[in-house]
Order: C-alpha cells, then sequence, then structure tokens
C-alpha cells in the first residue's frame, strides 16, 4: 500500500493485549506501534494550512501536539482529508488562551474550535478514565451507561484508550512527522476493517450514536464491520431513544448528505438502526410496497447530485422519507370525511409532530417540506393559469422531483411526471397544446372549480 507500511503491519513485535476480547472492558492495555515519517506516506501536504498553524502554536507553546483521528486515517487510504482534529495535553482554557479566534463549546465534552475563516480545527484535551473523586459536574453516567458528561483529563494513551474504532486511534505528531498506532488501526486499514476499541456492547452503552458512527465509516470507507463490533448492534439499537433529538438530526444530516447515502439506508435498515430514527417511515414501508422503493431512488439521486458537486437539500430528503406515513395518514383522513388539502395538512402536522420526538426538523428545512409535499396536491391541477402559477412555486422544482420518485416507485401512475417535463421545456405553443389536452387527462380530474348550485328565487 505504501512504503514499508505492510513490513511493518506483520513483522513481530509489541501486540494488543486483550485489545478486543468481548470480555474485556475498555480499560484494556494498549501496545503503541510508532511508524516514523519514512515508513508512511502522510505529510505536511495534506494538512490544511490552519491545522499546522494550531499544530505548530501548541507545540511552540510547550504542548503536545498531534493530528488525530479520521484526517490520518483518510490519508492512509490515498484520500485527501478535509476536516482535521487535533488532541494535545493542553486544557480548553490553555487552547483558548492560545487562540484568540476560538471559543469553547459542549458541557458532556467540553473542545475548543479554533476558526480560520470557514475553517474550524476541532481540539481536544486527551481524556482520562474517571476516578471516584470526580464529581458529576466533571464526570457522569447514566445506571443504564450513558455517558452524561466526560471531561477527564489524562495522557495520550488513556486518550487512545477513549477512542472509538481502531482506525481512529493514530496519532500524528507534528513535532517528528511520525504515527504512533495505539490500536493495531494501521492493520485494520489494511484489511478494511473496522473494529471498535473495547467490549462493543460497553461502548454503545456509553453512547449509542457510536452505531450510526459504524455504519456511515462501514459506508463512506467500503470497510467491512468487524464480527464482535456488529454483533450487538441488532440488540441495541433502542438505545438510540436516549439520545437528545437534536443531536440525531445533526447525524442524520452526516449520515445521508455525505455521498454514500443509499449504503448508508440499506445498513441501518439491516441493523435495525433506521427505524430508530423515523419510526413512522419504518411502519410505512411495511405497509406500502413503494415507499421503500421511493426512499432508495431519492438516496440515489441525492448521492448522484452530490458525486457531480450540485447542491442538496436535507429539506427534500426529509420530504421524500416521510411522505409515505403523509400519505397513509391522508388517505385515512379523507375516508373520515376531510376534504384532500385539510387533510394532508393535518396528516403533515401529525407526522412532523411525531418525528420530532425522534429527530428534531428545524424550521429553515421543515417549512420547505411542507411546501413539497402541498405541491403533490397542486401539481395535478393544470387548467388556466393554475400550471403557470405551480411552475412559480419557489419549491417546484423539489415538488416535481418528487412527483416523478413516486411515479418510478410505482405509487401512482406515470403520466403527470411527462406532462410537468414537456411543459418546463415547451415554448409558448407547445404549452398552450399540453394545456389543451389536460382536460381529457384523468390526473387533472378535480381540477375544476365547483358550481355554485343557484338558489331558488323566493315566489310571492
Amino acid at each position: 500500500m505504501f512504503k514499508g507500511f505492510t513490513r511493518l503491519l506483520h513483522s513481530p513485535g509489541e501486540q494488543l493485549k486483550t485489545l478486543l476480547d468481548p470480555q474485556e472492558s475498555t480499560t484494556t492495555v494498549l501496545s503503541p506501534r510508532n511508524i516514523p515519517r519514512s515508513e508512511h506516506p502522510v505529510s505536511r501536504q495534506h494538512i490544511s494550512d490552519a491545522a499546522l498553524k494550531v499544530l505548530y502554536r501548541l507545540s511552540g507553546a510547550g504542548f503536545d501536539a498531534y493530528l488525530v483521528g479520521g484526517c490520518i486515517r483518510d490519508a492512509l487510504l490515498g484520500k485527501m482529508p478535509k476536516d482535521f482534529d487535533v488532541a494535545t495535553n493542553a486544557t480548553p482554557e490553555q487552547v483558548r488562551d492560545l487562540f484568540r479566534n476560538s471559543r469553547l463549546i459542549g458541557r458532556r465534552f467540553r473542545i475548543v474550535h479554533v476558526r480560520f475563516g470557514r475553517e474550524v480545527i476541532e481540539v481536544t484535551t486527551f481524556r482520562g478514565k474517571p476516578q471516584d473523586e470526580h464529581g458529576d459536574h466533571i464526570a457522569h453516567q447514566s445506571d443504564e451507561g450513558l455517558l452524561l458528561r466526560d471531561n477527564v483529563w489524562g495522557n495520550i494513551e488513556e486518550d487512545a484508550l477513549r477512542r472509538d474504532f481502531t482506525v481512529n486511534a493514530l496519532y500524528y505528531n507534528i513535532a517528528d512527522f511520525s504515527i504512533t498506532d495505539f490500536a493495531n488501526g494501521a492493520r485494520d486499514i489494511e484489511t478494511r476493517t473496522l473494529r471498535l476499541i473495547g467490549d462493543p456492547a460497553t461502548r454503545y452503552r456509553e453512547d449509542p450514536v457510536r452505531m450510526l458512527r459504524a455504519v456511515r465509516f462501514a459506508a463512506k470507507l467500503d470497510f467491512t464491520l468487524d464480527p464482535a463490533t456488529e454483533a450487538p448492534m441488532y440488540d441495541q439499537a433502542p438505545l438510540l431513544l436516549q439520545i437528545p433529538p437534536a443531536r440525531l438530526f445533526d447525524e442524520v444530516l452526516k449520515l445521508f448528505m455525505s455521498g454514500h447515502g443509499l449504503v448508508t439506508f440499506r445498513l441501518l435498515s439491516h441493523y435495525g438502526l433506521f427505524g430508530m430514527l423515523f419510526p413512522e417511515a419504518e411502519e410505512a414501508m411495511a405497509d406500502a410496497a413503494w415507499a421503500e422503493e421511493l426512499i432508495e431512488q431519492a438516496l440515489t439521486n441525492t448521492d448522484k447530485r452530490i458525486a457531480e458537486e450540485r447542491p442538496v437539500t436535507p429539506a427534500f430528503l426529509l420530504a421524500a422519507f416521510l411522505w409515505a406515513p403523509v400519505k397513509q395518514r391522508q388517505e385515512v383522513l379523507e375516508q373520515e370525511g376531510m376534504p384532500p388539502i385539510p387533510a394532508l395538512q393535518a396528516a403533515a402536522q401529525q407526522v412532523v409532530s411525531r418525528q420530532l420526538e425522534f429527530t428534531s426538523i428545524p424550521k429553515r428545512f421543515g417549512i420547505p417540506m411542507r411546501e413539497i409535499w402541498e405541491l403533490q396536491q397542486r401539481l395535478p391541477q393544470r387548467r388556466g393559469k393554475k400550471a403557470f402559477q405551480t411552475r412559480e412555486h419557489p419549491r417546484f422544482r423539489a415538488g416535481y422531483d418528487l412527483l416523478l420518485l413516486r411515479e418510478q416507485a410505482g405509487e401512482i401512475p406515470r403520466g403527470l411526471g411527462d406532462w410537468w417535463t414537456a411543459f418546463q421545456r415547451g415554448d409558448e405553443h407547445e404549452q398552450r397544446r399540453l394545456l389543451q389536452k389536460v382536460g381529457g387527462d384523468p390526473a387533472s380530474q378535480g381540477d375544476g372549480r365547483r358550481k355554485r348550485r343557484r338558489k331558488p328565487r323566493a315566489t310571492e
């Protein structure tokens, strides 16, 4: 893979000491390996200027400074890193004092963000193992094992032990450009294996979001989950219900807006995790054959747009995820006698209200999502000026795209999407011809205004 690296991985020497024994706790001792600069491909050319400034300023102030985690993993995989995390023995307050362009964030895990324009370098202090003398304001764990606060500072060896995956326990030292591998992560990169450090069941109880991270990394990196790492996920998926909806929404963006959404969705479904994020969508897929196909088509299109560096919005993907439950609730309300448009609005409110209990949806995405749904009611209505008015709607393109997905998934017959495609592309003469055909199109039924019944004249 790269100079001297394979030889180093398979050479005799210090080995892990029962690191991955499922019977062991996360207090397992690690045996680090040092990979000198001559035997790995990571250079300062892989590192952004902002990250280098942080590393050199920390080092110049007498602190240890390492790049850690995904940036090193990606560089060893031959990819250009995009995000850079720094680990140091400086406390958050000491880091803040060194950088005027920084701010402390987080209560559960206190970290420092150092901002250089749009780029943010995340700086964390080496974490250690909580002890009995640490109060709840420093380290606190729920009765179920969930880490509620973890701000115990330690050394680099203890910090490596607290990392989630072996491939993320790689530390690049700015002092001599070597890499310290604490958990055989380099070998797992070679074999493309994703493996948790310590007992997986315990680590998932500490932070259930690690299950989502496992799926995201497996999809993004095309890695295989180690059997011991994946085994507890089937039973422990409900632990995600402990996580605040706002945090899960951030994870949803990472899962589905990184260009690997389709593979991610299938893995989440396989491990029973998708239903913990979108329960109504999961239930709708069990009832309607087209619901899963619609979601997969939406993810396929989103992945393609990201690969082509075209803009994407979470509002459209959320609209696709939740359309089936909205449609099902709307049909029930209509059967109870409610008119279509109020039924759609009521159904949307019911679905969103329940969804907010699991993953929050900010208004900047929730409002466009509802507008996309409402357009599904307007798109069949094309008589007179309605087609032109609908085409000028700010969410028309997203609503049109969802309409096409509904046809592809088999929810509704094909035809309406082709009409709107032709209407958008056609000149004035073609548009007039298309509008003249609307009268004989079953999809346009209900367009016309209801004729008012005249009241009978009063007789003298």
